[in-house]
């Protein structure tokens, strides 16, 4: 039943992973009250909820524009599965809204295998990384994505590799003069937040570490086999799949330095992963082998989730 449904680009599925996502909020939402604090948080849920669902088919946005996958629904079923896995996200706003730039970055990135307008998608790449790392300062890394994309398409014009310094100036600029107006000190806000840590005891239940043991078996499962079908790939093709391998490693290295660790800083690897987990899922032989998978991370992300309430 899943495959069926998730196998076709339908209106019905965008309404589906609508609803999901917004029964899963508010489930989520009215779990636990302690955000209630005036009626501006309740404003302010609502808008990221929006940035939430904006982050989602922005997932699917790429993915059709660059093929990534073929067209079909699995990479978004996978992204709102794993949103579901880890609901902790769903309480951080701070890395919601540094995702949500992360993919508008990644949008340009995954596009600058057209040549057409690289410069632009270069500066705008740059430009929104360095937004998102206002938010959470090790969505940083990936800015080495884009790097990696400046060499493997556009290397041989020097002029790129300094493109991200003027977006850093930009951002520079636009930051300082918020700054100015809400007295709120340049340094002292980089000094606070550019912190690290390798502490990764930060279990607050047991469904916690059973969810983070799970999505590790899955991400294997995904990252290992598109390894393994790149040798069965068009030459011009290993750019974009090598792209999305290193996307995925950015993510992890995000998670690894981050200095509050929790399943939340995740988030990162979920687009890529969740591409890869779609393309996993159009190589299998058997149609009884897709429901089953589709079924399993459905069945494992809703479980614990609910077993996290």
């Amino acid at each position: 039943m899943l495959t069926n449904l998730f196998s076709k680009s339908r209106p019905i599925n965008y309404f589906l992973i609508t609803v999901a996502l917004l029964l899963v909020y508010l489930v989520n939402l009215f779990a636990d009250f302690s955000w209630v604090t005036n009626n501006y948080s309740f404003i302010k849920k609502i808008a990221v909820f929006i940035v939430l669902g904006l982050s989602v088919f922005m997932v699917q946005f790429i993915t059709y524009k660059n093929q990534l996958a073929n067209q079909n629904f699995y990479s978004l079923f996978f992204y709102t599965s794993f949103f579901i896995l880890f609901s902790s996200i769903l309480n951080n706003n701070k890395v919601i809204v540094a995702n949500f730039f992360i993919l508008l970055a990644l949008r340009r990135i995954f596009s600058m295998h057209s040549l057409k307008d690289t410069k632009q998608k270069i500066f705008d790449a740059a430009f929104w990384i360095l937004i998102a790392a206002l938010f959470h300062f090790w969505s940083i890394l990936f800015i080495i994505l884009l790097y990696f994309a400046i060499l493997w398409f556009v290397s041989e014009d020097y002029r790129n590799w300094f493109i991200p310094t003027i977006a850093l100036l930009a951002v520079s600029i636009l930051f300082y003069t918020y700054g100015l107006y809400t007295n709120v000190s340049f340094l002292d806000y980089w000094n606070e937040h550019i912190l690290i840590s390798f502490n990764f005891v930060y279990f607050e239940n047991i469904y916690q570490n059973i969810a983070l043991a799970l999505f590790s078996s899955i991400a294997c499962l995904f990252a290992f086999s598109q390894v393994l079908e790149l040798r069965n790939l068009p030459i011009s093709s290993h750019a974009v799949y090598n792209k999305l391998l290193v996307c995925f490693l950015i993510g992890v290295a995000v998670f690894v330095f981050s200095d509050q660790k929790n399943n939340s800083m995740l988030v990162y690897t979920f687009f890529p992963l969740a591409v890869l987990g779609a393309n996993y899922i159009e190589r299998l032989p058997k149609n009884w082998m897709k429901e089953v998978t589709l079924a399993s991370v459905l069945i494992i992300s809703l479980g614990i989730f609910f077993m996290q309430l």
